[in-house]
Parts: C-alpha cells; sequence; structure tokens
C-alpha cells in the first residue's frame, strides 16, 4: 500500500460528523467557541463548590479534633486526592474526551462533599478525612476544566483561552466564601454543625457542573482536536512519532512549565491553609474569614482574562517572573501585617491569589505549548498530580510551621520560596537558546 493509500484510509476511518470538523475550520471555530460557553457555566458551579474546603477545612478540622496541629491536614486530604483524580481525570479525558473525564471528577466531588456533611453530623473524623480525599475531586476538575479550552485553541489563543475557562470561576468562588455564614445558619436549622454548611453548596455545586458537562459538552473538543491532529500529521509524513518527538524535544518547557506551577501552588497553599487559622486566634469572626478568603479567591481567577492576554502578548517566562515577585510581595505583607489589620490582610491574600493566577496561566500554557493532542491530556493529568502533591504537603507542613514558630514565619518562608521562579525561568531561556 503506498503513503498516499495509507494516508486516505487514516482519513477516512474517522466518524462522519468527526469529518465534517476535520474539513471545516469555521466548525472547528464555533465548536471552541460553544466549548468555552459550556466550560464557563460549569465553572461558575465548580468554584462555589471548591471554595468550602478552602474557607473552613481547616476550622473543621480544628474543631473535631481540638487541636492546631493537625489543622493542615483537611487542605492535605484535599489536595492528596485532587492528585489521585487528577491522574484519573487526565487519563479519562485521553481515552474518551474532556465531557466523561470532567464530568466524573465534578460527580466524584460532589460525593465527596455529602460524605463530609455527614461525617460532621456523625462527628466521625475518620469519615471526615476519607471525604475529604473524595471531595479533592472535585478541585481537581475545577483545575483540569482550564485545557478544554485549549483544545480547538490556536496557539496565539491558547493563554486567553486557559483565563476565560479560570475567570469564570471567580462568580462562583467569590460568592462561596461569602455564603458561609449564611449557609452556616442554614445548616444549623437542618440540624448539620454550622461549619459543614459550606459543604452543603459545595455537594449541589460540583453535581451541577458535572451534569452540564455531562449533557452538554457535545460533541467532545478533546475527541476532535486528536482527530484533527491525526490527518496533519498524516499530511506531514510524521505518523505516530511525531507526538513523541514533539515531547521529547520540548521536555524543558514540560519542566519549566511543571516547576512554575508547582512552586506557586505550594506557596499559595501554605499561606492561604493558615490564614483562618492565624485569624481565628485574634478574635476574628467567621465573616471576616469568609471576606479576606473570598478576596484571596477572587484574586486567584479574576485577573485571568487580563492574564491570558499579557500571557499570549508578552510571553510566557516574563509573566512567570512576575507571579515569583507577586509572590514574594505577598508574603512578606502577609507575614507583617498588623493582625488586627483587615485592609493589609485582604491586599496580602489577594496579591497571591494574583501570583498564583500568573503561575498558573503562565505554567499552563507552556505545558500545552509543549505537547501533541495524542499525549496532551494524560501530560497534563501527570503534571497536576505533581502540583496536588506538592499542594498536600504544603497544606500538612503549614499547620505544623504554624503551631511549631509563627504565621509570620511561615509567610516569610513561603515569600522567600517564591524567589526559586527566577533561575527556573533563566534556566530555561539559556536552553531554548541552545536548542
Amino acid at each position: 500500500m503506498s503513503f498516499k493509500d495509507s494516508e486516505s484510509t487514516a482519513v477516512e476511518s474517522h466518524p462522519s460528523w468527526i469529518q465534517a470538523y476535520i474539513d471545516s475550520p469555521e466548525k472547528q471555530r464555533l465548536l471552541y467557541r460553544r466549548t468555552l460557553i459550556i466550560v464557563v457555566l460549569s465553572q461558575i458551579f465548580g468554584g462555589a463548590g471548591l471554595a468550602a474546603g478552602v474557607t473552613v477545612g481547616a476550622l473543621l478540622a480544628q474543631d473535631m479534633l481540638g487541636t492546631d496541629s493537625f489543622a493542615g491536614i483537611p487542605v492535605a486530604l484535599i489536595t492528596l486526592g485532587s492528585a489521585v483524580a487528577a491522574l484519573l481525570v487526565g487519563r479519562l479525558s485521553q481515552r474518551f474526551g474532556r465531557r466523561f473525564g470532567l464530568a466524573t471528577g465534578f460527580l466524584t466531588g460532589g460525593i465527596g462533599a455529602i460524605g463530609v456533611i455527614i461525617s460532621a453530623t456523625t462527628n466521625n473524623i475518620f469519615l471526615l478525612f476519607a471525604s475529604l480525599l473524595i471531595y479533592g475531586a472535585g478541585t481537581a476538575t475545577n483545575l483540569q476544566a482550564r485545557y478544554a479550552g485549549t483544545d480547538l485553541a490556536m496557539p496565539t489563543q491558547r493563554a486567553t483561552a486557559i483565563s476565560i475557562a479560570m475567570v469564570s470561576t471567580t462568580f462562583g468562588a467569590v460568592a462561596g466564601p461569602n455564603l458561609v455564614e449564611v449557609m452556616g445558619k442554614f445548616a444549623a436549622t437542618i440540624g448539620v454543625p454550622t461549619l459543614a454548611g459550606p459543604f452543603i453548596l459545595s455537594a449541589a455545586a460540583f453535581i451541577l457542573a458535572g451534569l452540564v458537562l455531562l449533557i452538554l459538552l457535545r460533541p467532545d473538543p478533546f475527541t476532535v482536536a486528536k482527530a484533527i491532529a491525526e490527518v496533519k500529521e498524516a499530511n506531514n509524513r510524521k505518523h505516530i512519532d511525531t507526538s513523541v518527538n514533539l515531547e521529547e524535544n520540548n521536555k524543558p518547557l514540560i519542566v519549566v512549565g511543571a516547576t512554575v506551577m508547582v512552586l506557586t501552588q505550594i506557596v499559595m497553599v501554605a499561606i492561604m491553609t493558615m490564614t483562618p487559622i492565624h485569624m481565628g486566634h485574634h478574635g476574628h469572626s467567621l465573616r471576616e474569614v469568609g471576606l479576606v478568603i473570598g478576596f484571596h479567591i477572587g484574586g486567584m481567577y479574576l485577573p485571568s482574562l487580563v492574564t491570558g492576554i499579557l500571557v499570549d502578548k508578552i510571553g510566557r517566562t516574563a509573566m512567570a517572573i512576575a507571579a515569583g515577585a507577586t509572590l514574594l510581595l505577598a508574603g512578606f505583607l502577609a507575614a507583617f501585617a498588623p493582625v488586627d489589620s483587615m485592609p493589609i490582610l485582604i491586599i496580602a491574600l489577594t496579591l497571591l491569589g494574583v501570583g498564583w493566577n500568573f503561575g498558573l496561566i503562565s505554567g499552563t500554557t507552556l505545558i500545552v505549548d509543549a505537547t501533541n493532542p495524542s499525549t496532551r491530556a494524560k501530560t497534563q493529568g501527570s503534571v497536576d498530580v505533581l502540583i496536588a502533591l506538592v499542594g498536600a504537603s504544603g497544606g500538612a507542613l503549614s499547620g505544623m510551621v504554624l503551631a511549631h514558630s509563627s504565621y509570620t514565619t511561615l509567610s516569610l518562608i513561603g515569600g522567600i520560596l517564591s524567589l526559586l521562579l527566577i533561575p527556573v525561568v533563566v534556566w530555561s531561556r539559556s536552553k531554548q537558546k541552545n536548542a
């Protein structure tokens, strides 16, 4: 069989509905726009779902365990659960498409939130820990959804597409912490402990996000993107080795993208996790905690649209350096903020979120740039596993640092650690010049 015959067979093997997208750039463009709309809708719900664990997870464990030393365990368990979920969601997405992978992750997270409510009601600490692990699937999926918008995006649109998915999370993520008090009162009226109230919102939000994707994300953008990539490879006579060679040549970019996201994650998680405990020690109310965390989550997601444009326009590495500088400032502000100063705490935690935003979007875009659709979702899932595991370590260790030292020490360590982003970026630039 000649090459032309084998190429023709490869192209004709696609179902007619996929072939229609392969043959029509206009249909690809319309599917790209439709995918973004659906991802935006799911992320609004997903953002509300993740807020509970961030805001009251540590407080719930502190209340049930009666000690601060293990207050970081909930975030550690959530991020550990998200690590496992990131791997599974990535593998499911690679094999069955984004729709099935993301919907499964969100629905699993909703089940975990229900388990947290039951554990708080029955005062069962073991069920709480198990449920937080499962709840982590929702937080992992909320992050994995940012990739869905990039599947059919042009290279110059990728960071912007990631940003659109992330900025939509803001609506739910900012509302969630500010509904802590309301949900707590609602929980009390139905016989559920006040601190478990936000998880009622999480359960409903994650389940709705999963159903939106399961029902509406058709046709699957990742399935279409893989088919388009296969045809392009056949046309360029690269076949199976194309994706392998691409990722082999771009390993430095994958390493840099992963490192940027890992460092920003550990700094953000460590400081954010202990802020509610720190505030509680100095007499701040649950409403004030919710307000600070609400601004923090707003900083994590709201700048996304501008960040995406900047990453596409001025470059991935420049924004990675900006992430390090912003996190350094956030760490020093948090360390030296007067304990009774809400405005300075709000500024510090907002900057902490903004620095994380810069790092996540620049790092994510580097990963997308360096991968091919035939292996992309699996690689993305593996990188997110590493991010989650590091976040779990940061969450667990932050409680120990606070218990045996101080919030000031924790914040200073986080700020200084963020400076490691600079040599990472310098190394990546030297690699690119030598390539």
